[in-house]
């Protein structure tokens, strides 16, 4: 049942694209204004689902799901006339006279597979693009998160005819069913597990494909730096949403003779955050399962706890925990570790962070606090990486002029702002040719033309 379903939703949508009614872009516009205003409706079922599927703290809502959202939503409204626009582009003299131009297109029907950490944002910042590049979309909202999924279906439908954009029913907890009919574009945000099997799956119909995946992203600190802003830098990102960000510092490596000064820096920035007690803060957030928070407690003992440790199955809280280790080859320094647990390791040469990272290569973001320009520009050079930040953290993310996303295990392709658009679109290339100006030796019999074109290409 749960395949023939998504079957005829895909088949409906198919013949709803194929209507042309989406390349119009007012009715992208009138979409896109139609999402926001459903979000805007659902504000309160949006913060009453995310604490009760992560325990979200109301500002971390607003300012990193339902804000984030909405300001992705404006920035496109405001620009996607511009961005629709055919573009004008340099011909070259092999062309002459003639004009070129890149037109986008909509791919056709997308799929677009959303995570349970920020449920909401990473369900429906990729839609924004989708729609504004005209495409008909099915989306798939985690199960872990239960509430949410359900807030979200609530929000499609209340603003859109399912042969449009729908959730699907699907029960597949990764979407792998769903990824049987011939999509046009699959966006994926997860693990680099899951997104193998996403895109094995989606090449079997050759779709476009994005994947938004993860890593151990790490944060490097430098000697001769503000340390009182460094370390609240760093631990806002950490703890944010209990630790369960993609982009949150995954291990520090700290300069030895700055690594006890930054410890007594973050033990009284964990306490001006959180309180004496962050299970009783209303500012920290909760792990999403039991299944993920027993995963984690089986890193404590990788190392010695410089702060935190404690936890509390009941409800699924775990402290904020930092833990210096000095082996490489415990577990906690394997996969990502997506939680609440900041690995701590010294260094005290530029060769030895570019060791240690290439351990885990292309990591989705890096993050460098430092006044060392010399050592700045070799580790920019020299450290492949999805995106970053230096002397702060996650704020890239927010540039809607920076293209957000990773390279080998930490994703393929990117998107935020005009990206977005780019990743729902085919750029297809048009070249307009005078019939004013025709060259007689380009045709049959071509005699000694090749000659005069080998001089002029090799000068």
């Amino acid at each position: 049942m749960g395949k023939r379903l998504t079957s005829d939703i895909f088949e409906r949508q198919r013949i709803f694209f194929e209507s042309g009614r989406t390349l119009d872009i007012s009715f992208r516009l009138d979409a896109l204004r139609k999402l926001r205003q459903s979000i805007i409706d659902h504000e309160d079922r949006i913060n009453d689902a995310l604490k009760a599927d992560l325990g979200k703290p109301l500002p971390e809502t607003y300012t990193s799901e339902t804000g984030f959202t909405l300001l992705e939503l404006n920035h496109a409204i405001k620009h996607l006339k511009k961005w629709a626009r055919p573009r004008k582009v340099r011909g070259s003299l092999a062309t002459f006279p003639s004009k070129s131009y890149i037109y986008s297109e909509p791919f056709g029907v997308a799929l677009i597979i959303g995570p349970w950490n920020f449920p909401l944002q990473l369900t429906l910042l990729p839609l924004v693009g989708a729609i504004a590049a005209g495409n008909c979309v099915v989306l798939k909202a985690s199960r872990k998160t239960p509430a949410t999924a359900e807030t979200i279906r609530s929000i499609i439908k209340t603003a859109f005819k399912e042969d449009y954009v729908t959730v699907s029913d699907d029960n597949d907890s990764e979407g792998q069913d769903l990824l049987d009919q011939k999509y046009d574009k699959v966006f994926f945000t997860g693990s680099p597990g899951t997104g193998r099997l996403v895109m094995e799956k989606a090449s079997r119909n050759l779709a476009s494909i994005t994947l938004e995946l993860g890593g151990k992203s790490p944060c490097i600190v430098d000697r001769n730096i503000n340390l009182d802003l460094t370390a609240k830098r760093i631990l806002w990102a950490k703890f944010m949403n209990a630790g369960q960000v993609c982009i949150a510092p995954d291990y520090l490596l700290v300069h030895k003779e700055v690594k006890e000064a930054l410890y007594d820096k973050m033990i009284h920035s964990l306490k001006t955050f959180f309180g004496p007690d962050p299970q009783a803060s209303p500012d920290y957030g909760r792990i999403v399962n039991l299944k993920e928070l027993e995963r984690l407690s089986s890193f404590l003992t990788d190392g010695k706890i410089v702060a935190g440790g404690s936890l509390n199955k009941e409800n699924l809280y775990f402290e904020p925990t930092i833990i210096e280790i000095s082996s490489l080859e415990v577990p906690v320094m394997q996969d990502e570790i997506f939680g609440p647990i900041l690995p701590v390791i010294e260094f005290e040469t530029a060769a030895e962070i570019e060791d240690i990272v290439a351990l885990n290569p292309n990591p989705l973001a890096f993050y460098l606090f430092s006044k060392d320009k010399t050592l700045i520009k070799r580790l920019l050079q020299n450290v492949p990486f999805g995106g970053g930040c230096i002397n702060d953290t996650l704020f890239h993310l927010v540039n809607h002029n920076l293209p957000f996303g990773g390279r080998g295990k930490s994703g393929i392709g990117s998107y935020h702002g005009r990206y977005s658009f780019d990743a729902f679109s085919h750029q297809k290339s048009v070249l307009y040719k005078s019939f004013r100006f025709d060259l007689a030796q380009k045709y049959p019999p071509y005699g000694k033309i090749h000659q005069l074109v080998r001089k002029l290409l090799i000068r």
